[in-house]
This record gives C-alpha cells, structure tokens and sequence, in this order.
C-alpha cells in the first residue's frame, strides 16, 4: 500500500511554497504527483521563482494524464481539481491533497482518501517536522490565504495549541 502514490492540488502546493516548506512532502510522502494542469496554474504567477521551486523539490512528480478525457467527467471543477482527480483514479492513490469544497465532496464520492493544506500541517507537526501548526496558520494567511476559522480551531485543537 505505501507505494500508492500522494496526488497534490495546486492550492496545498502554493500554501507550502508560500511557507518555504515543500520540503514537508518529501517527509510526510517520500513522493507527490501533480498533473501537468496543476503545475501549469502553479506557475501561472511568479512563474520563474515557482520554477526553480519545483525543480529543487525533485520530489514533486508531474504527471500528463493517461486518459485526459477523464478529467471532463468532473463537472464544475476547475481544469487542475478535476485533473487531480482523474490522476488518483489513473494511480490509484492512496491520498489526494486538496482544499477545495467542491473538488472534496467528488473526491468523497469516489471512496478516496483525503487531506488539505492544514491536514497536512497538523501530519507534519505529528512527524516532528514542524514546531507548531498556528504559526504556519498565521503565516499562510499573512499571505493571503483563506482558512476557514472553524476549521483553524478544530485543527489547533487536535494539534493541542491554542487560537491563532
């Protein structure tokens, strides 16, 4: 079973690069897939500096899909979340990494195993690969990104720190 591969959307992959942290999936996962959708919108802003990101994180896989065809069947996702989900259903993942509400309920639908951004923290901070989940909370959205607040509290919750 572990050598099921991690399927990664752009949002989580642009909250750990906002952090400096892409670093966090090689030690959560060994190895991630992105399909080429996702890498494309990654680099769709600062798309020289993403570049090098991803060409220093070497365990960030890009993946064309076998069957593109398959991602048309995810209606009212956008061009990478149903590219994400096509790959885990060509791979077989063991788990896809993703924020959106939408993309997550489809995901549900299809009996796959699921995780975000602050999923991911909260692994890492379990593995010993982060100190603390708020600060990384309070950083991410420094940066602009949305968290919903009743998720930041359930999550600094069970990673027993308190509100950020």
């Amino acid at each position: 079973m572990p050598n099921r591969p991690v399927v990664l959307n752009n949002t989580p992959l642009v909250a750990l690069w906002s952090l400096g942290r892409l670093d966090l999936l090689q030690g959560l996962f060994r190895e991630v897939l992105i399909p080429s959708a996702v890498e494309e919108e990654f680099f769709a802003i600062e798309d020289q500096v993403r570049r090098k990101a991803l060409s220093e994180a070497p365990w960030i896989k890009t993946l064309e899909l076998s069957h593109p065809r398959h991602a048309l069947a995810y209606i009212g996702l956008d061009r990478g979340e149903a590219a994400v989900l096509a790959l885990a259903e060509e791979t077989d993942a063991r788990l896809v990494v993703i924020d959106e509400r939408k993309a997550r309920r489809y995901a549900e639908r299809m009996g796959l195993t699921l995780t975000g951004t602050l999923g991911m923290l909260l692994a890492a901070k379990r593995a010993g690969l982060i100190g603390s989940v708020s600060a990384c909370v309070k950083q991410l959205q420094d940066a602009g990104l949305f968290l919903s607040p009743d998720l930041i509290r359930k999550i600094l919750e069970i990673a027993e720190e308190g509100a950020s």
